[in-house]
């Protein structure tokens, strides 16, 4: 028999990119009954990809929302950009939504990166040192507002004085998903604060250095690495034979424009592509370098035959 990977395997979709509550409904239902452990959703304000008529539901309101009309999936946003949120009331939110859902939640925030969107709605964006400086401060100031007492924290951005807030989410803390690859500031952030590293747009040649970059930070400040999880973002396209991929490739550049057009170069993007055996072969290789949790980025929202095709194929043989 062949061996089984332990890797949990989520779901995740771009919300700004024609999300709708129908649609959101149909995705919930398919996470819960198709065996996925976790749905995420992106956080922005509209179409990153030329159609700024798509629609993109609201991502609070859409968790608030799972958290009451599911039972058993993980969910979260992934991620927050701190541009958009000031961080101790987005630790306030992510704690009523956790709590709501009996401890479900998983909070992602980032520093954030679409320059467009924050011109069109007139959300200032600095500079990307001032966007890290301030992401870094965001992140120990969500940490500190859940530890259960009062809180000072002298930083230059989002300082505390005796700050408190409650209730707290449930065993005291939301998980906290810290998203980058920047060797300096990005992993620094991840050792200090983060409780799961995810990345993104990475190969399986390129993952191992930044893992070992990672690790020397968290010996830097004292943290055993392990205490880390790891896990993986990466679109994919999957069927049971190349007429399927081929169609779901065309239609998945249809809706996003700058995926690669050919099965070659999505594979030397370090995306999934392939039968459901080919992607339980992918995974079990990110397995081995220290993932154990892949967000299965699904680029066409609607196509309920690829999700199945995955919780028949894909999700038992990662359990």
């Amino acid at each position: 028999m062949e061996a089984r990977v332990a890797i949990s395997v989520c779901l995740m979709i771009e919300g700004q990119e024609g999300l709708t509550w129908d649609r959101w409904r149909r995705l919930a239902r398919a996470a819960e009954d198709g065996g996925f452990e976790a749905l995420f959703r992106s956080d922005h304000l509209t179409g990153l990809f030329g159609d700024p008529k798509r629609a993109s539901l609201d991502t609070w309101a859409s968790l608030t929302w799972l958290a009451s009309n599911t039972s058993r999936i993980r969910f979260g946003p992934l991620v927050c950009p701190l541009t958009f949120h000031h961080p101790a009331l987005l630790a306030k939110r992510a704690a009523a939504v956790a709590e709501l859902s009996g401890g479900r939640l998983d909070l992602g925030i980032g520093a954030g990166w679409h320059e467009g969107e924050h011109a069109m709605f007139g959300i200032p964006f600095p500079s990307l040192k001032e966007r890290m400086d301030r992401f870094e401060c965001g992140a120990r100031a969500i940490r500190a507002l859940w530890q259960g007492h009062p809180v000072t924290l002298e930083q230059p951005y989002y300082p505390l004085r005796e700050a408190e807030s409650y209730p707290l989410p449930p065993g005291g803390r939301a998980p906290l998903i810290i998203g980058g690859r920047g060797e300096q500031r990005a992993l620094r952030v991840v050792a200090a604060c983060a409780d799961e590293w995810n990345t993104t747009r990475i190969t399986r040649d390129d993952y191992p250095a930044k893992r070992a970059v990672l690790e020397r930070h968290c010996r830097a400040v004292g943290r055993e690495p392990s205490l880390i999880r790891r896990s993986l973002m990466v679109p994919y396209i999957v069927g049971r034979d190349a007429r399927e991929r081929d169609a779901r490739l065309a239609n998945a550049r249809r809706i996003f424009p700058r995926v690669p057009d050919n099965e070659a170069a999505w594979r030397a993007a370090g995306f999934l592509f392939g039968a459901p055996r080919e992607l339980v072969e992918e995974l079990r290789a990110w397995e081995k370098l220290g993932v154990t949790r892949v967000m299965l980025q699904t680029l066409d929202m609607d196509d309920a035959a690829a999700i199945e095709l995955l919780a028949r194929e894909v999700v038992p043989a990662c359990r």
